[in-house]
């Protein structure tokens, strides 16, 4: 059995070599000019379903007015639409909207591609089931910590 490394020294390795892997990914991935704000807006209507914009600014940590000027935004790109909220007409529900859930797949797709051809062009198949198994392990530690 081999030696334990130093924790702190893997924890570093490990948040570059992830870092760089994002970073990647983007390339590979068809552009767009939203904010890091925008993008995160429009993932939490993705993952949790319609919201208000008061939800999601509180949900996103920032001012209402903040939210107010991103919102504008993602509506006039057609990212966004809204409806009046069936249990209280007075407020207004946010969704993510079809052109933005196919732009969603879109840019997944081409980033799994390219990551599943750079580990078929790139890895052994031993180093592929290891890979499988440090996926394993990745998932554990954002699941626990």
């Amino acid at each position: 059995m081999s030696e334990k490394p130093d924790i702190a020294l893997l924890a570093g390795e490990l948040r570059v070599a992830l870092g760089n892997l994002i970073r990647r990914l983007r390339e590979h991935a068809p552009g767009n000019d939203l904010t890091k704000s925008q993008t995160s807006v429009l993932l939490r209507l993705e993952r949790e379903g319609p919201a208000t914009a008061t939800a999601l600014a509180r949900a996103e940590g920032m001012r209402p007015q903040s939210m107010a000027k991103i919102v504008h935004v993602l509506q006039a790109a057609g990212l966004v639409t809204a409806a009046a909220d069936p249990s209280d007409g007075r407020k207004t529900l946010l969704s993510i909207s079809d052109t933005a859930l196919e732009d969603f797949r879109t840019g997944r797709r081409a980033r799994e591609d390219w990551l599943s051809r750079a580990i078929d062009d790139h890895l052994t198949d031993e180093e592929i089931v290891t890979l499988a198994r440090s996926v394993e392990l990745i998932k554990r530690l954002v699941q626990r910590a």
